[in-house]
Formats: structure tokens, C-alpha cells, sequence
């Protein structure tokens, strides 16, 4: 439980529930109903165990604050989440009904330790250990089916580990939803270039083979898009995307707008992932100012290589 004041609101309330929801408690010291309210909600931030933080203010000292929620009735509860209210209620709710109020917003216990895994594999993954990561990000999916970014970056990893047969099972699932999802679908197009490269009888050609029918005949489009597999396999990402620009520009609906749909996800595959929410984001002090650091550098340069790309299907398509 923590006191709010003006003066520590936006660290306390703002920046904390970037990383953890908080319940801000609105009460005043002559207020009955609060006096009731307030046990049951200390209770409840024990009980569960860290899923939520309690904020409580004073709202005669804090008028300030109680003035911009608009506070009209005592006790008024708002839960924050990612820096937003997004959900409240208004006077001293029993026991039952406030497990269903935090239940109904709060990530399950199952959720926060598949969180926890997915953190550990990251940390794993920085220090080299790839099999260990794999293995985190295993069993966060198994204890959060439901965790997109855990699978997400399991079936890259298994991706870029050879793991194809597993990856595709893992992805299988994604692909049948309505709408689809841009990222999974991205690594349904790597895996299929990869499947490209090691099955087809010009998986294994040089480029030279390729340029020498596309010095032939500018509208090869079937050279040109094997060829842009190929150096997606061989991870010349850029270089594979210049080539399917080609295409792109020359026929827009070739072969069902494949190299279109390609283009698009490398530009998402390359696209770096955003921080996670909070003070500890990366190249971000705890106060927002932007750092300049190494990591920070590179990600901008990557956003700026995806940037220039994009513009540029957006000039072909028009």
C-alpha cells in the first residue's frame, strides 16, 4: 500500500502501472464507508500476491488529484493499467464482488509466471544460452497458451535454431485466426523461403545463376522471387527485399501479390521490438530521457532501414 501525493503520482501511480495495475483508493478520513473498504482492500493486495499495487489518497489533502478523476463520491476506486484508467467503481463493495472486479482485469497467476519465464529466456538469450532460452519460452507457452509474445519469439528462435517441424507446429494454430496476425504470418512467409531453400532444385543455386536469367529477361519474375528466398535463407534481408521491390514494381498482382505479402514481412520480422513498458525500458531513463547508448543507436538505425523501405513499397504501390 502506498500513500499518494501530487508529488509522487506520476512515479507511483503513472510510471508503476506501466509494469503492474494499480488500484488508487480515493477515501477521506470522515468517510464511513471508506473506513470499511480500506481493510478488505489491503487484504486483497496481500492476498494476491504483487498482481496489483494499492494506492490510496486522501482526497481533502489531495484535492488536486481528486479534482482531475473527477471524484464526485466517496470511496470512488480507479484501476490503472499501462499508464490508463480502465475500469472503477464507487462505494464499499464487498469482499466477493471486489475479487471479481480485480479478476476480471488482473492477469491470472499462470500469466505472470509465463511472463516470468519469457523474462528469464530474454536473459538467457543475452548471455548465448539459445537451448536455455528455447526451453523458457517452452514452458511460459505452456503455462500461457495464450502469451502471443512468448510464441512469438519460441518460433523464431526455433526458426533460426533449424527447428523447423517444431516452429511450424507451434505457428500452425496462428495462422487460422480471424483476422490474421501480420507478425505470425511474417514467420510463415521466413519459414517457407527456408523450406524453399533447402527442398527446391534452385534452393542451392548461386546468385549468378539467378542474374543470368534476369539479365535475360528483366521480367523473370520466377528467377527473381527464387531468388529473393534464397537470400532470405541466407539472411541477406535487404538484398531480398530490393528484389521482390522489383517485382513489386514491374506487377503488382504477380503470383497473388507474393513478393508484396514477402516484402511485408521482412519489413516486419526486421522491425526492432518495442521496449518493455515501464522505467526500465530500454534507452530510457527512469524519468523518460531518451539514452543514447549503443543498443538504442542500432535500433534506431534499424528503424530507420525499415522506415526507407517501407516508403518505398508505398511509392511502388501508388
Amino acid at each position: 500500500m502506498i500513500d499518494i501525493t501530487a508529488e509522487n503520482f506520476e512515479t507511483e501511480v503513472l510510471l508503476a502501472s506501466q509494469t503492474v495495475p494499480v488500484l488508487v483508493d480515493f477515501w477521506a478520513p470522515w468517510c464511513g464507508p471508506c473506513k470499511s473498504l480500506s481493510p478488505i482492500l489491503e487484504k486483497l493486495e496481500l492476498a494476491y500476491g504483487g498482481r496489483f499495487v494499492l494506492a490510496k489518497v486522501n482526497s481533502d489533502e489531495q484535492q488536486q488529484l481528486s479534482s482531475a478523476f473527477g471524484i464526485r463520491s466517496l470511496p470512488t476506486c480507479v484501476l490503472l493499467m499501462n499508464g490508463k484508467p480502465v475500469d472503477g467503481f464507487m462505494g464499499a463493495l464487498p469482499e466477493g464482488k471486489l475479487r471479481e472486479f480485480l479478476d476480471k482485469h488482473l492477469p491470472s497467476e499462470d500469466a505472470l509466471e509465463a511472463e516470468a519465464e519469457a523474462q528469464e529466456a530474454l536473459e538467457e538469450l543475452e548471455a548465448g544460452d539459445v537451448e536455455g532460452a528455447i526451453e523458457r519460452l517452452a514452458q511460459a507457452l505452456e503455462k500461457d497458451p495464450a502469451n502471443d509474445d512468448a510464441r512469438f519469439d519460441y518460433i523464431k528462435l526455433l526458426i533460426q535454431t533449424g527447428h523447423f517441424d517444431v516452429a511450424q507446429a507451434t505457428l500452425a494454430p496462428t495462422l487460422t485466426r480471424i483476422p490474421a496476425t501480420l507478425r505470425f504470418e511474417a514467420l510463415q512467409q521466413w519459414l517457407k523461403a527456408l523450406e524453399f531453400a533447402a527442398t527446391h532444385d534452385r534452393g542451392d543455386w548461386s546468385l549468378d545463376q539467378f542474374d543470368a536469367l534476369i539479365a535475360a529477361n528483366k521480367r523473370d519474375f520466377d528467377a527473381r522471387f527464387d531468388k529473393s528466398r534464397v537470400l532470405i535463407a541466407q539472411g541477406a534481408w535487404t538484398q531480398a527485399l530490393d528484389e521482390l521491390l522489383e517485382i513489386v514494381m514491374r506487377d503488382k498482382s504477380w503470383g497473388e501479390q507474393a513478393p508484396r505479402k514477402t516484402f511485408v514481412a521482412l519489413l516486419e520480422l526486421m522491425t526492432p521490438p518495442k521496449p518493455k513498458a515501464g522505467p526500465q525500458a530500454v534507452g530510457k531513463s527512469a524519468g523518460g530521457i531518451e539514452l543514447a547508448g549503443h543498443a538504442a543507436v542500432q535500433e534506431d538505425e534499424q528503424s530507420a532501414l525499415v522506415s526507407t523501405y517501407r516508403r518505398k513499397l508505398s511509392m511502388a504501390l501508388n
